[in-house]
């Protein structure tokens, strides 16, 4: 079917453009009332646009009650995403079976490094600092962001005019807790405030731990909790604008396995720091028109994985090997210009964007490999509409048009340009039912991607003279349903991606012959009592290369997940001022699969269970103390889309997850 015919239809990758993110308050309402919940519109702000067709939003009531201590605690509610485990940056956020890499990955609006190395992810956030999260999966928007094959994952942080209550100008919140099983101590700082026309805040959160056992007692090594991290903003408003600067330092400085994500026989672990360093600069108007409502900024930041040179044990004569240092640097410099335009039914959001991003790898041992620096620049146009008309129907579609430089380390230059489309569609059938179709184009220009092999690479290692682009397609159709106190959904989703890189040939860097596809199903839905809130998902997404199942090795941003579905309940006790919860994570099992001689072995079903209780004392409400059990039953599991178990080339052993981990904290607000 052409791109033409697919455009009236409709795709995920027009919904949600807004972070606003509306949780229902329920603090002193009647527990016994019935909530009735807003009808799913697709093209709305808010989190119902990027639910209704697959995706996933992270609300700050999600997160007030979850209260992750990483990614994978922040994404263990929603089916549709896999983390892979292991400790800091060993994690790697998947939607569908579809890497991080292949989406567009923002923080407040910053444009996130690529997995530089795949045994790393490349993305070290700390739940502490967020608001909110969407992940939109399938194809983004055309203002969400240059090259988003897979959807967008937005992480938002929180800020001083977040925190200050009615009437407060200054304000605190101070958080300790101490876990089992490694976990250790963790504690955060936060302070806030305004004044005049400024507001302000700043918060720095640490953890330091030890390594964690598996459900069967083993001490799973590399996986110490060390993160350092502060977040700060300063905003000022005037005559109707406002300005912000931001400011976040990410550290994980720790002892970590040689190839986070994968256990080696024989493995030892060795120093071991990821850093990011992010600084924003942000203009928008806090007096909107229809025709002005502007937003500007400018961004620079700063990404480095740093393994220093190190000897080990190889071979059968026990010699000691070199094996040269593993630092990977990226220096990127970007921003946004972009207004948006109320007409008629609906708006129309218009900018340009650019991006000028620099990698550096380090040699590997002491022979003929070297130092490489290489570079990408972009800038791209952009137009989104977003329509909402009286007859049920609804509309969302816009372009992008991006030029895009990839400068090698010999100094060979390719450059190419291409568009991307997008179509929504929406029909409203009555208050409780709506269908929805979609589909996307997207061209993604050179997908550097997985660089690290670069280190390892001798001077015979150049570029592909005939190199190409990337392109990525999407389809999507469903229905959503809502009732006075429930909603639900089902999405039938089917991704295409092709013309990725392949650094594996030990002389060549060229594109992969093999096309890439995701296609399956996900279910969700959620019920309110009031005082108790359930919700469930379960997906199915089947992950191929050139239509043959691919294996757990982790080698090109897509991994196997199969059948996963998640669980969870909150209810609030509210004459014990007590908020109680738990969770269920589910895998189905994942067959035996011989490539090439390396035998993949079976990975096995696993059910794990998490529970919590947070209880404010009534006489200190600004008080909450935290007791939760993660992975109650003492379950011993590996996390999907991590590495699987192999008999390849020196055995490969997955990186087990935590057994049963028990955490009492506190936070405290003033």
């Amino acid at each position: 079917m052409r791109l033409s015919q697919l455009l009236p239809l409709a795709g995920v990758s027009t919904l949600a453009l807004a972070s606003a993110l509306h949780a229902q308050d329920l603090a002193g309402a009647d527990q016994a009332q019935t909530v009735v919940l807003n009808p799913i519109t697709l093209v709305a702000g808010g989190q119902e646009n990027v639910e209704a067709t697959g995706g996933v939003t992270v609300t700050p009531e999600d997160l007030e009650a979850m209260q992750p201590a990483d990614v994978s605690e922040l994404f263990a509610r929603d089916s549709a995403i896999t983390v892979s485990g292991g400790g800091g940056p060993a994690k790697k956020v998947s939607v569908f079976g579809i890497e991080q890499s292949l989406l567009a990955v923002t923080v407040d609006g910053v444009p996130q490094a690529q997995t530089s190395w795949h045994h790393t992810g490349s993305n070290v956030i700390d739940p502490a600092f967020l608001k909110s999260v969407e992940v939109e999966a399938g194809a983004a928007a055309a203002d969400s962001g240059f090259a988003a094959a897979a959807g967008a994952l937005r992480y938002e942080t929180v800020g001083a005019l977040d925190m200050l209550e009615a009437g407060q100008n200054t304000g605190g919140r101070v958080g300790l807790s101490y876990g089992s099983n490694g976990r250790g101590f963790s504690g955060s700082l936060a302070g806030y405030g305004r004044s005049g026309g400024f507001d302000w805040f700043i918060m720095a959160h640490g953890s330091n731990g030890d390594n964690y056992d598996s459900g069967d007692g083993k001490e799973i090594l590399g996986t110490e909790p060390a993160a350092r991290n502060i977040l700060a903003k300063l905003g000022y408003e005037f005559e109707g604008h406002r300005i912000e600067l931001g400011l976040e330092r990410s550290r994980d400085d720790a002892d970590r396995l040689i190839k986070a994500n994968m256990g080696l026989a024989g493995d030892e672990v060795h120093p071991l720091k990821v850093s990011r360093d992010t600084v924003k600069l942000t203009y928008t108007s806090t007096d909107p028109t229809d025709m002005w409502d502007p937003e500007v900024s400018l961004y620079f930041s700063q990404y480095e994985y740093w393994r220093p040179n190190y000897p080990t044990l190889r071979g059968d004569d026990y010699l000691y090997v070199t094996n040269g240092n593993a630092i990977f640097n990226e220096d990127q410099f970007g921003g946004k210009a972009q207004n948006t335009f109320t007409v008629g039914a609906g708006k129309i959001t218009a900018g340009i964007d650019f991006n000028e991003h620099d990698y550096s790898t380090d040699n590997y041992g002491n022979n003929n490999r070297r130092y490489r620096n290489f570079s990408t620049s972009q800038i791209g146009i952009f137009a989104q509409g977003r329509f909402e008309f009286e007859n049920g129907l609804s509309l969302s579609t816009g372009a992008r048009y991006d030029a895009h430089r990839f400068t090698d380390w010999n100094g060979e230059r390719f450059s190419d340009s291409g568009a991307s489309v997008n179509g929504t569609v929406a029909y409203r059938v009555n208050d409780s039912i709506e269908v929805f179709a979609g589909a996307s184009r997207t061209w993604l220009g050179y997908v550097i991607g997985d660089y690290g092999y670069v280190h390892a690479r001798d001077d015979g290692f150049v570029t592909d003279p005939s190199l190409d682009t990337g392109t990525a397609k999407n389809l999507k159709v469903g229905a959503n349903f809502n009732g006075s106190a429930w909603q639900g959904g089902i999405t039938v989703f089917d991704t295409k991606i092709d013309g990725l890189l392949s650094y594996e040939s030990p002389t060549l860097l060229t594109n992969r012959a093999e096309e890439y596809r995701s296609k399956g199903f996900t279910l969700h839905g959620t019920y309110d009592f009031g005082n108790t809130r359930i919700g469930a998902s379960f997906t199915k997404a089947d992950v191929t290369g050139d239509d043959e199942e691919v294996v757990a090795n982790n080698g090109v941003y897509f991994m196997p997940v199969g059948e996963t579905a998640a669980l969870w309940v909150d209810h609030d006790v509210s004459a014990w001022n007590t908020v109680l919860g738990a969770s269920v994570e589910w895998a189905g099992s994942i067959d035996e699969r011989i490539v090439e001689g390396t035998t993949y072995y079976k990975q096995p079903s696993y059910t794990v269970v998490n529970a919590y209780a947070e209880w404010t004392p009534q006489a200190y409400e600004k008080v909450a103390v935290r007791l939760s059990v993660d992975n109650l039953f003492d379950k011993n599991y590996y996390e999907r889309s991590g590495f699987g178990a192999n008999d390849g080339r020196g055995g490969i052993e997955p990186v087990w997850a935590p057994g049963r981990t028990v955490t009492l904290g506190a936070t405290m607000k003033f």
